[in-house]
C-alpha cells in the first residue's frame, strides 16, 4: 500500500464522532483514472474526428436503408375508359374487392361516396392511389397495397377516377 498519513481531518463533531484520515488515493487506483481520462479523449478524437463516424451520420445511413426498404410507389396507369373498363382492369379490382363498403355504384353505404365532389382524403388521381395503397385504418378501411400491389391499385384508381368524379 502507499504510504499512510494519519493525521485527522478533525470532522469528527460533524460527523457523529466519525474521525476521517488525510489518507491519499492509491497508486493503482489514480493510474487507472488518468489511463481512462487518456483513453476518453483518444475515444473521442476517433470517434469524430479521425474515423469520420457521428450520431447525424448513423442517423442519416438508418434513414437511407428505411427509405431503401420501402415499397415503390404505386405506377400511375393512364387515365381513360379502356385502362380500367375490362374484367381484368379496375372495375374487376373494384368489384371484388370495393364493392361490399361502397357499392355498386360507388353511392357509398359502410365506405363513403365516390361519386360526389367531396372527397376526404383527396380525389386526385395521386390521392386515391394513396388512400387505397395505405388505406385509412381509423375509418375502418384496410391497406391495400400489400394485397393488391401497384398495377391493381393504379387500375382501380383510374376506374374510381373516371368513373366517380374524382377531381
Amino acid at each position: 500500500m502507499g504510504h499512510e498519513n494519519n493525521t485527522i481531518l478533525g470532522h469528527g463533531a460533524d460527523n457523529d464522532g466519525i474521525e476521517e484520515f488525510d489518507n491519499p488515493m492509491p497508486t493503482w487506483w489514480l493510474g487507472l483514472f488518468y489511463v481512462t481520462i487518456v483513453w476518453a479523449v483518444i475515444y473521442a478524437a476517433h470517434y469524430h474526428g479521425v474515423g469520420g463516424r457521428s450520431q447525424t451520420g448513423e442517423y442519416d445511413a438508418e434513414m437511407a436503408a428505411a427509405l431503401a426498404a420501402q415499397p415503390a410507389a404505386p405506377a400511375v396507369v393512364a387515365t381513360g375508359s379502356t385502362a380500367a373498363a375490362g374484367a381484368g382492369g379496375g372495375k374487376g379490382v373494384y368489384t371484388s374487392n370495393c364493392i361490399a363498403c361502397h357499392g355498386p355504384e360507388l353511392k357509398g353505404g359502410i365506405g363513403p361516396d365516390l361519386t360526389d365532389a367531396t372527397w376526404i382524403h383527396g380525389g386526385s388521381l395521386a390521392d386515391i392511389e394513396r388512400t387505397i395503397t395505405v388505406g385509412v385504418p381509423e375509418k375502418g378501411m384496410i391497406t391495400w397495397g400489400p394485397i393488391l400491389g401497384p398495377q391493381k391499385i393504379a387500375q382501380v384508381a383510374v376506374f374510381i377516377h373516371d368513373a366517380g368524379g374524382g377531381l
